[in-house]
């Protein structure tokens, strides 16, 4: 993922001193391993060298701080490493110091080496968050009408050319794996004769391969409905489905409808294309979205045979 909006410069400075202060603290435990325990006036280690080992992990994790100053969006996968760190390490230093194993004084350690860059880092990774929900880097899209045309079925048909036709209720799909797009998929096949007897017509959209979905589509008897891969989402995108923030995603009302439809038998599966896309349903016509359901959560569950009546002409 490569940021176009200019990184702000403090996030830069941040990971450089971060990783500047990491190699010299790691070097000066690598080559004066006794000295922290001489100036607390604690026992010296019976093995100097797993000090050292630690003085050569931290001064290693300065390298990667450095190198991801360089673009901290596309590195974050080396921040948030860094932070997880940061918040566990000072976690076995409060056991320490509340058991006594450790002098109060070699908790200053925690302030210089983790606590002062909570804060920092997490300003960083969600820096990085909001870059990659906003496809940051992604390439322009053309209207959303020239993406229907594109937009082709297993049979050759485009989405506009079957819309032309007759009404096509268009369900975008979470990811494979996902419960609620299985829950969904079992939804419509329950309702599809409601959703067909007024002349609508089903499509499914999706993120994997043509022939991995028709074998998981079949598996809820509709391998015979049109599907469109779109793994590049751009179909997604020029319609308006965004990909999910945190609470959309994760909130507790996703846990709670999640493990309803869990233990309902929609079992979850293998991540098949982007985990944090969000799904949404659209009733097109003559090439037009005329109705549509954009879900708040990933956990939201249209009635999809309200959403296949056409409004009423004004």
């Amino acid at each position: 993922m490569k940021s176009q909006s200019p990184t702000p410069r403090w996030m830069r400075h941040t990971l450089l001193a971060a990783g500047i202060y990491n190699v010299l603290w790691g070097a000066f435990a690598v080559l004066f391993p006794s000295a922290i325990f001489q100036w607390l006036d604690m026992p010296q280690p019976n093995y100097p060298q797993f000090w050292q080992c630690i003085g050569m992990i931290v001064g290693v994790y300065g390298l990667g701080y450095a190198i991801a100053a360089f673009d901290p969006a596309r590195h974050w996968p080396i921040v948030l490493v860094g932070f997880l760190g940061k918040v566990f390490g000072p976690l076995g230093m409060v056991k320490a110091l509340w058991t006594g194993e450790l002098p109060w004084g070699f908790a200053l350690n925690c302030v210089t080496n983790d606590l002062i860059w909570w804060i920092p880092f997490a300003l960083i990774l969600k820096y990085a968050w909001d870059q990659f929900q906003q496809d940051t880097g992604a390439a322009p899209l053309p209207d959303l009408a020239t993406l229907l045309k594109e937009a082709q079925t297993a049979q050759g048909s485009s989405l506009n050319q079957l819309s032309m036709q007759q009404p096509m209720l268009v369900v975008f799909l979470r990811h494979a794996g996902c419960t609620f797009c299985r829950e969904a998929l079992a939804d419509l096949s329950a309702r599809r004769t409601d959703i067909e007897k007024n002349g609508t017509r089903l499509a499914l959209v999706h993120m994997g391969t043509a022939s991995d979905f028709a074998k998981f589509a079949g598996s809820y008897g509709l391998a015979d409905v049109a599907a469109i891969s779109d793994p590049e989402r751009r179909l997604y995108r020029g319609i308006g489905l965004q990909r999910g923030k945190l609470l959309q995603l994760l909130g507790w009302e996703v846990w709670l409808r999640g493990a309803k439809a869990f233990f309902s038998g929609h079992r979850v599966g293998t991540l098949v294309g982007d985990g944090t896309q969000m799904p949404g349903t659209f009733l097109l016509h003559q090439g037009h979205v005329v109705r549509s359901y954009i879900h708040k959560t990933a956990a939201d569950r249209p009635d999809y045979v309200d959403l296949c009546q056409l409004p009423s002409a004004s």
